[in-house]
């Protein structure tokens, strides 16, 4: 059976890649919320598809090299984090944030941090020749010249904050929460990045109108699917008497829809909602008068 390309749409291959690692769950997670499922022979395989007429190759590599594979042509999209983008140094056209990551929604920050012991308190205190290990060795060098710090800077494969005070002075590392830096002992005296994941795309397949669309309807699909986390559809039924009054403590991303009910001298009224409201909201609602409330999962939101 040929393949269905809905009507005035061109076929647009595009070649993709996806972060393996840390981000690589939480990636497939989204692509499968999007309904752009991926699909593979095993969790360990390199090559995987997507049954979608925009998207004809798939690969799962380190979020490290992608900006590179990007910029070079070799794939038209990818998603990678920014700190790779800046690390890099690769020609890319950013197509948006993806506001997700291994624990929360919130940015990674790339940072300078120190033995807590150390007198240090800013990047401009550290001494010339200053030992710097880090996995963002042309991130971290150019950070620290534009502050006037001729350091060591040092590439580590791992485990960098267990090498302070032996092996570093100082190690410019990434956090979420700042656990594991405390942990280690070890405190901040600079943020260098803040870094959310994001789509990025070859500037030349950017160019072709027809790539540019499928990209653009991709990215739809992925930010829908972000946007209905931890949002829910209200819908309810409420007295005519009651109806201000309901409306009152009822969130909206606009404003609630609000229908009249057949027959009857009242209104049902539909809204979003987050969803850690919704245990406040739900019984505010009944003491006003709400009646027949309803609470579902929404799966996507496109403005």
């Amino acid at each position: 059976m040929a393949e269905v390309v809905p009507a005035g749409h061109a076929r647009a291959m595009l070649r993709l890649v996806l972060p393996k690692g840390s981000l690589e769950r939480p990636t497939l997670e989204l692509f499968a919320a999007s309904d752009l499922a991926v699909q593979r022979s095993s969790e360990v395989d390199y090559r995987a598809s997507i049954e979608d007429p925009r998207v004809d190759e798939v690969r799962i590599l380190r979020p490290q090299e992608i900006p590179v594979y990007v910029a070079e042509g070799i794939f038209d999209i990818g998603i990678t984090g920014r700190d790779w983008i800046e690390e890099t140094g690769a020609d890319v056209v950013s197509l948006g944030q993806l506001k997700y990551s291994k624990m929360t929604s919130s940015p990674i920050r790339v940072v300078l941090a120190v033995h807590e012991s150390a007198p240090w308190k800013s990047a401009e205190d550290l001494p010339e020749g200053v030992r710097v290990s880090t996995e963002y060795p042309g991130l971290t060098s150019r950070y620290l010249a534009e502050h006037g710090v001729k350091a060591d800077v040092r590439l580590s494969y791992g485990a960098t904050e267990a090498k302070i005070p032996e092996i570093a002075d100082a190690v410019v590392e990434i956090t979420e929460t700042g656990r594991a830096i405390r942990a280690a002992g070890l405190r901040v005296i600079a943020t260098i990045l803040e870094s959310y994941t994001e789509l990025v795309a070859n500037p030349a397949a950017v160019a072709d109108p027809v790539k540019a669309h499928a990209m653009g309807q991709l990215m739809t699909l992925l930010q829908g699917a972000l946007e209905a986390r931890g949002n829910v559809l209200v819908k309810l039924n409420v007295a005519e008497a009651d109806l201000e009054r309901v409306i009152a403590v009822l969130p909206s991303m606009r404003s609630p829809t609000v229908s009249k009910l057949f027959g009857e001298a009242g209104y049902a009224l539909e809204t979003v909602a987050a969803k850690s409201t919704i245990n406040v909201l739900i019984p505010e609602l009944k003491d006003r008068g709400a009646t027949d409330i309803l609470e579902l999962p929404l799966l996507k939101i496109v403005h």
